[in-house]
């Protein structure tokens, strides 16, 4: 099901609901924009974000975006590692819930 040339028809669903595609355009490149915390970071927490949530897309458009923001593979390679270990962080403690009191 995943095919990166899904992203060319981006404008064509956006077409659809122009005025929520255009905010939602905005909103992404305000967020991700150099600001108070550097685009390099924003980018490595996109990545951390999109690897914990499986979406291959994210995944290549935020790692191509991170190395020309100057990240390196080792900068991607210990986010790799956080996402991981947030990921497997969040089963740990969902797993008290299963004990009883």
């Amino acid at each position: 099901m995943y095919d990166l040339n899904n992203i060319k028809k981006l404008s064509t669903l956006g077409a659809g609901a122009s005025e929520a595609w255009k905010s939602f355009v905005a909103f992404d490149k305000a967020a991700l924009a150099d600001g108070v915390i550097p685009k390099k970071y924003k980018e490595l927490m996109a990545i951390a974000v999109a690897l914990t949530t499986q979406c291959p897309y994210c995944i290549d458009i935020h790692v191509d975006a991170a190395r020309k923001a100057g990240v390196t593979e080792e900068e991607l390679a210990e986010t790799a590692f956080v996402a991981a270990a947030l990921r497997a962080g969040a089963a740990v403690t969902h797993a008290t819930h299963l004990l009883k009191e």
